[in-house]
């Protein structure tokens, strides 16, 4: 089995699900969880999104202790309690998300660090989720705010819209150790922060994208980026992800590397590289190559250097052309600053 989930969620009028909240979900459980489940609560052998009620609860427990899966015996009992929709997502492997639910087990399993970005199946994730507005009385599907809005003021409340997105921020369902994030709204839900990792105020992360940790972001990291340990991102700099022109090429950044204040980059790059401030980097960006005695060895399309360790790229301030040095300094962040005992 690829991973099972309880939760607790949202619909809208209609019963579409528009959200779920999974505290405790699993990866590469024992098949026989998704079958114990399934017979509790009288679903069918393959069904992947099973609605239950409250009062389902104890002889779900009862099931799942008897089988000897204590911490999701738990996590039923407490839902008994419930006054919102329950659900529970066996996944037997990983396909692309069918369901708003699927899709949010997803999500999660990547926020919790069981999955890192490109782990799991995404593709669809899109179409299955609907654009909520994320208020102070939870998610409302957009085509009903209106609606709740008027309710609201007739019973002499403001409602508050956050945002309107089909993610929402990452710390309402998911809050990781040893992380510091400025803005919570900017980290999405499927964000992938590791230990050590700071994301200032003006930084974001995007679903399916993240951090190896430590690390600093003061920059954007796009949907299916991955950067490295010890990595800093300068303040403005941006990363092309697969969703914004990058095509099919995955960027990750490795080991202590720099990508300097207001800078891009669209290609790989291996451990220790730096781009100046300023500079962006694409696939097809002409690049003169100097060789470590300082000549001109040959220009390229920085495609060519994808992947490669150890090196700087900066603008010549004479000439305007980009050249691509070897990186002999490698960049140390400041331990004082990713400190987050």
């Amino acid at each position: 089995m690829f991973s099972f989930a309880l939760g607790t969620g949202t619909q809208n009028s209609k019963g579409e699900w528009l959200e779920v909240f999974f505290p405790t979900p699993l990866l590469s459980p024992a098949a026989a969880l998704g079958k114990e489940t399934r017979q509790a609560l009288g679903a069918a052998d393959d069904a992947r999104v099973i609605p239950f009620q409250s009062a389902q609860c104890k002889e779900l427990a009862a099931a799942l202790r008897g089988a000897g899966h204590d911490d999701q015996a738990q996590l039923a009992e407490s839902l008994a309690a419930a006054t919102r929709p329950l659900v529970a997502v066996i996944l037997d492997e990983d396909s692309a998300p069918e369901s708003a639910p699927e899709a949010y087990l997803k999500l999660q399993l990547i926020s919790h660090r069981l999955v890192k970005p490109h782990g799991t199946r995404l593709d669809g994730i899109f179409a299955v989720l609907k654009n909520i507005a994320w208020t102070n009385e939870g998610p409302i599907d957009v085509e009903e705010l209106a609606a709740r809005r008027l309710q609201a003021r007739l019973e002499g409340r403001a409602l508050d819209v956050e945002s309107v997105d089909k993610f929402p921020k990452m710390t309402d369902y998911v809050m990781p150790s040893g992380v510091r994030i400025g803005n919570a709204l900017r980290v999405r839900l499927g964000a992938y922060l590791g230990e050590g990792t700071t994301v200032m105020h003006e930084g974001f992360c995007n679903f399916n994208a993240g951090t190896e940790g430590p690390g600093m972001v003061e920059g954007r990291i796009s949907a299916g980026v991955f950067v490295g340990a010890n990595s800093d991102l300068g303040a403005g700099c941006s990363t092309m992800g697969t969703l914004s022109g990058g095509g099919n090429i995955v960027i990750s950044f490795g080991e202590n590397c720099l990508i300097g204040a207001n800078a891009g980059c669209g290609i790989p790059l291996g451990d220790r590289c730096t781009i100046e401030a300023g500079l962006y980097i694409t696939a097809g960006t002409k690049v003169t190559v100097i060789d470590n005695e300082g000549n001109e060895a040959n220009t390229v399309s920085a495609r060519e250097l994808a992947g490669h360790s150890d090196l700087l790229f900066i603008r010549h301030s004479v000439t305007g052309r980009v050249e691509c040095r070897t990186n002999k300094t490698a960049i140390a962040l400041n331990e004082a600053l990713h400190a987050h005992n």
